[in-house]
């Protein structure tokens, strides 16, 4: 299954990308914005993404958090309990945290493809059912 990403900034993002997902019965991955790890932290995040998913339980997603290129920021993650991260490495350096990664039962999210950032969206939720009904085509 095609699986689109929302970059959302707050949990009323997180909402609105859920909501859509799960009209058009739709995966989706919430990908915080870049560099959030540093502002938001993991715990935060963590929160708002699992406060979202309680209310529309039966949406098929993913949430990564984005470290920038802080590999300390992706292992706090880790220890938070995230279990998917974006963060930009020298290749020596992302080796050794994907092998943390691994002991922790996570992973480093390289997925290149765009993403709908909802915190530039004038109607978050026009917005979101537009991208998401791409999976379905």
């Amino acid at each position: 299954m095609n699986r689109l990403a929302v970059i959302v900034h707050c949990l009323d993002d997180c909402r609105t990308a859920l909501r859509a997902a799960e009209e058009s019965g739709c995966a989706v991955t919430l990908r915080s914005a870049p560099g959030a790890a540093a502002y938001l932290g993991a715990p935060a995040f963590k929160a708002m993404v699992e406060t979202a998913r309680s209310e529309h339980p039966d949406v098929d997603a993913q949430a990564v958090l984005d470290c920038g290129n802080e590999p300390g920021l992706a292992l706090a993650a880790f220890r938070h309990g995230l279990d998917r991260v974006r963060v930009d490495l020298r290749p020596e350096v992302r080796a050794r945290v994907n092998d943390i990664a691994a002991q922790c039962g996570a992973t480093l999210d390289d997925d290149p493809s765009p993403a709908l950032d909802l915190g530039v969206e004038a109607e978050p939720l026009s917005a979101s059912r537009d991208w998401l009904a791409k999976e379905r085509k």
